[in-house]
Formats: structure tokens, sequence, C-alpha cells
């Protein structure tokens, strides 16, 4: 039936198929119009075929089988994970939560420990206490290599439950490179032999890791998805250099370690980003002499992005973490947490906490994606775009290792300086809308007005708010040489502060729709004026179509409108806009919504304000504003 099929369609050649395509452009730019040029610094083809696939070494391979790009399991099922917080040392409270959570869909769970206190085998007992371990994986994060004692305490503990110690899965992330990513320095001299002496004391425990890999931070400080691999990769590396010159075995090292990413809303890209970590991991491990199988296994812990996550119209955060999750999902994570769509501006209610463990219990029990292993495989696009990123990430991770390795090249400064490249180009995007954050710098909600809980800190890149919090270095270590730490931040804080400006400001702006001529056009541009002036908290005070020019000023000045914006066709505006501003006198600010031919003609008589699609969307409110008397944050 099949053969039968395929034999009504005569095959089409890429030749024919771009012959039509250069055609249908009508002499426009092949490149510019289809080809997308990436913040990853690759490019992406408008359409991928079978013969795309050739030259990819990895196909035909496995789940579970080396180089691991299609998982490594051969199931799909992934751990739903939860953080908890115990830093008051509060550890019967902690456990009383995680019993709940774990009736309520949580299969694995994180502890957010006291990084200052050396936590006992009685502390272990009480916050663990009905907990099986041989069943529910336990993170404790947070840790501090100078109470690396915890360690300890946790096994004997665990030693005295006389349970199987294969089947004990627990994580502690000790990570002295994320204290030098985030603090600008880290006691070098100590920190790898002491993680060293944590890989050796859990031996005997197969399933127990204490080396952390922070992709996380990266994520938060604005960096593309290539800089994200590259850059953990490089922490991984060093860690097994590192540790294999203190006699550490590449296989213990490896087997110790767990990745920690951010899941971006990129949807293919971040599909395409966990199966290129996993593919060059396993290269880089076998490169350092090892056979071992399971140590070339990547075990990664993603969290839906803060990066993302928006103050204003926050609701729409459970949207964003949902396509996230299922580009963890599909791409086959071992663990994943999805993050509440407050948590950027509040302590998470049992709602929000609710919302984000549901939405990966519907993935799993009534999505069914733990159903299938490596759903994308064989899609020609996910394919390209993961070789693609693979590519990329191994170029810049070569330039890092060559320079020195991940310590070197940070207190360089070449990891800052590359990330901010990336993030300034994403501001920028963000500030001329060329990205999209929704409800925040495009389509925002007219009438909502900040919380009492939203301040000028949350929306400052001053105080970071990321989950991972950073890790103090207590030690008596001098640091002359601190290099520039990462800055987390989120990408919607510079509209959100602007707007916070308004909604603080003790006044109500509104910005009038004078609208009238060509209906299509005078909709077109109330519609496009509207959300570009309710995106800073300006009153929006929209109308279909006046009569007269007459009577729209009239009813602006009768509302009292402290902005009207004039929106018609280009053809309309030289002989209206002057009668507009006439009219209006002094009375509120004219602004033009396009860029008229005749704009030079109107500036020449004193109009000067314009707003159109080309505008720097942020800057332009700003000079608003100031206008209307309203001061930033």
């Amino acid at each position: 039936m099949a053969n039968k099929l395929f034999t009504e369609f005569p095959p089409v050649s890429t030749e024919q198929w771009e012959e039509v395509i250069i055609k249908d452009l009508k002499g426009a730019d092949y490149e510019k119009k289809l080809v997308w040029r990436t913040q990853e610094g690759f490019n992406v083809r408008p359409y991928y075929r079978a013969e795309d696939l050739k030259n990819l070494k990895y196909m035909g391979s496995e789940p579970g089988v080396f180089p691991f790009v299609r998982g490594t399991k051969k199931d799909n099922d992934w751990f739903i994970h939860q953080g908890i917080c115990c830093c008051d040392n509060d550890f019967a409270r902690a456990n009383k939560e995680a019993k709940v959570l774990l009736s309520k869909g949580v299969e694995s769970l994180g502890f957010y420990i006291d990084d200052t206190k050396v936590q006992t085998k009685e502390d272990y007992a009480l916050l663990l206490n009905g907990i099986s371990l041989s069943k529910v994986p336990v993170s404790f994060c947070g840790c501090c290599l100078k109470t690396a004692e915890s360690l300890k305490n946790f096994l004997k503990y665990v030693d005295s439950l006389e349970i199987d110690k294969e089947a004990i899965r627990a994580i502690f992330d000790f990570n002295p490179l994320m204290v030098l990513t985030t603090k600008g320095y880290f006691c070098e001299d100590k920190a790898f032999g002491i993680l060293a002496d944590c890989v050796k004391a859990v031996e005997q425990y197969k399933n127990i890791r204490v080396i952390a890999v922070d992709a996380f931070t990266f994520n938060g400080a604005g960096a593309s998805s290539v800089q994200e691999l590259a850059f953990a990769l490089a922490e991984g590396s060093e860690y097994l250099s590192r540790l294999t010159e203190l006699g550490v075995s590449v296989k213990e090292v490896a087997k110790r370690m767990t990745f920690s990413f951010a899941v971006g809303s990129n949807y293919f890209m971040e599909i395409a980003k966990f199966r290129a970590a996993r593919l060059l991991w396993a290269n880089i491990v076998e490169s350092y002499g090892t056979e071992s199988n399971c140590a070339k296994k990547m075990n990664i812990v993603a969290t839906t992005s803060e990066w993302n996550q928006t103050v204003y119209d926050a609701y729409v955060n459970m949207l964003r973490a949902t396509t996230e999750a299922m580009s963890a999902a599909i791409a086959g994570v071992n663990y994943l947490e999805v993050v509440p769509y407050d948590f950027a501006f509040r302590v998470p209610t049992d709602f929000s906490n609710r919302i984000a463990r549901n939405v990966q219990n519907i993935l799993k029990e009534e999505s069914h994606f733990n159903k299938v292993v490596d759903p994308a495989a064989g899609s020609y696009y996910i394919e390209n775009l993961t070789n693609s990123l693979a590519n990329a990430a191994w170029d810049l991770f070569k330039k890092i290792e060559d320079g020195g390795g991940y310590v070197v090249k940070f207190k360089e400064g070449f990891i800052q300086s590359e990330i901010k490249a990336v993030s300034d180009k994403k501001d920028k995007n963000i500030a001329t809308r060329r990205e999209t954050l929704l409800g925040t710098n495009q389509y925002p909600n007219f009438l909502e007005k900040a919380d009492e809980c939203i301040t000028k800190e949350i929306v400052s890149r001053d105080i970071p708010t990321m989950m991972g919090a950073t890790i103090e270095c207590k030690s008596s270590c001098q640091h002359p040489d601190a290099a520039e730490p990462l800055k987390p931040y989120r990408g919607a804080e510079a509209f959100e502060a602007l707007r916070l400006a308004t909604d603080r400001s003790g006044k109500e702006p509104k910005a009038f729709m004078l609208t009238f001529g060509n209906l299509a056009m005078c909709r077109a541009r109330a519609q496009f004026s509207s959300n570009f002036f309710a995106v800073a908290g300006i009153k929006v005070v929209d109308n279909n179509r006046f009569a007269t020019i007459e009577e729209g000023v009239e009813a602006a000045i009768e509302a009292k409108a402290d902005i009207v914006v004039a929106c018609s066709s280009d053809d309309e505006y030289a002989e209206a806009v002057p009668q507009i501003a006439e009219l209006l006198g002094n009375k509120a600010v004219l602004v033009v919504a396009g860029d008229p031919e005749c704009r030079e003609a109107l500036t020449a008589k004193g109009i000067t304000n314009f707003i159109n699609v080309k505008c720097n969307v942020l800057e332009t409110l700003k000079d608003y504003q100031q206008l209307l008397g309203i001061k930033e944050l």
C-alpha cells in the first residue's frame, strides 16, 4: 500500500524546488527573505529534505546508545521535580511540605539548605522522615564546599537505613565554578581538593552525584543556546581535568556530575539544545580516555527559564512554562522543574505551585510524552538544528579549551564579554519589538495595575531573582584578582520599570486615538498606537472613526487627554495634521501614527512626534514619560 501511494507522486529535486521559490520571490533576495540568521550565529534554511541528513554522523543511533543524542535511557520518563526552602533549618516543616508534594504528583524533591550550617545525621533523619530514598530522588541545593561534611552525615543517615546503596538517588550541587561565575572569585587552591574528597566519599553509592555544572546562570544572564552549551561543557571539562590531576578517575568524575540547564522559549531550538548537549558531552568524556558508557551519559536537570518571566500579565508565564516544559520532555531530560508563574515577584502560592506541577502531570498522564523516546528523531529540521548547534558550540568550546579552560577564560573576561554581546542584542530586539514578550512590550493588559508586591527592586537588574541563588564563598581566601561576575536578569525588566514608573507616579495619563479618514488605515494605526502607549501603563482612549477632525479634537479635549494620536492614512496627514495641531494648541501632546512622506514638511511646522514600527519603543516611551512629568524609578 505504501509503495503504491508514493508512486503516485513523482520525485521533485531540490533544484526544482529552488527554481519555483526563486520565481515566486520575484527578484527579492533569497537570503534576506527566507534564511533565518539565529542569535546562535548560524543560518537556518527555509526547509530541509532527506538529503540534508546524509552527512550527520549520529543518524541511525538508538536511544541509550553512544553518542546519546537520542537520550541516555531506553524510555522517555523523567522525574517531576519541585524545590522546598529549608534555609531556616526548620526541617520538620520542610518534611511535612515534602510529603504533601509527593502526594500531589511530585516525584523528586529539591531542598534549598542553609550553606552556612553543617547538616547533621539527625537533621537528615528529621528532613527525610517517612520519605523512601529508594523511590524518591532528593537533591540539596545551595551546597558550599566549606560544609562538605554535610555529605558525610547524609551518607551516615543512608547507611543507618540499611537499604540498597545503589537504589539511592541524590544530588549535592557542590559547584565552586558557579561561585566564580556569580561572584567573580573562588578558593581555587582548596576547592578542587575538597571536591575530589566528595567524589571519593560516594564511591560506593552508584547514583549519588556531588558535582553540579551550572548552565542555568548563563541563560539567566542572557546567553544564547550555543553559549549555554559551550560554557557548560567547558565547566564540565574543567572538573574532569582538575580532579583527574588529583588522582580521581575520569569515570568517577563524570559519573558524579549533574548538568543544570534552563529551558528557553525557542521551542525547537531548546529540543535541539539538549540533544546536542548529550552528543557533545559524550564525545568529551570519551576523549579523556574512559570506555565506560555510563560515564559518558549526561545527567540533566532542566528548569523552565526565569529570563522569560514577566511580572505584568503574569498568567502568560503559565503558557511560556508549558511550551518550555514540552521542549525539555521531548528532548529527554532526566529531571524537570517548572517555575511557578509568580516566582519573579513573590513567594509562589499554593495555586501557582499546583499549576506548575500539573503542567508536567498533564504532559505525562494526558499527553503521554513519557511514552515515546525522542519523537524529534528523523525530523529534517530538528536533526539539522541539532547538528548546527553542536558544531557552533563545539567551536566556542574549543576556543575556551585552547585558551586555558573555563577558569582562565572567565578571569580574562572572555565569557562575560561573549554573553554581553548577545544579551545586549536581545535587549535591543526587545526594545524595538523585533523580539516579543507578550503582555510586556507588545499586547499588554490595558487595565492592569502593578500589585503592591511589585517593587522597584523586582524590576531592577541590580538585584537578581534567580532560583539558583549564588553561593557565597565563606572562607578566609583573599581575592585580589576577582573577575566581573555574571549578573542574571529578566528580559522584561526594562519595560516593567517603565510601566511601574507610570503606576507609581500618582498620575493617570491618557492617550487619545484621533481616528479619521480611511477606515482601514485609521483602525490599524489606532490599534498599533494603543498597544504602543499601553506598554508604558498610559490609559488608552480608542475610537472607531470621527466624521470630522473638529469632532475628534473636541472629544480629545473633553476627555482631558495628555496625548492625542492622529490615526489615518499617509495621504491625509499633510493637510489634516496641521489642522489638528492648530485646534489642539498646547492642550495635549500631538503624535502622528506612522512615518509619512510628508514628515519633513510636518516637522517644519513644529510637529515632531511620530511613532511607527521602526521606533525604539522603550526609549520613545521614556521620552513621552518625561513630557508627561513621570520620573524614572
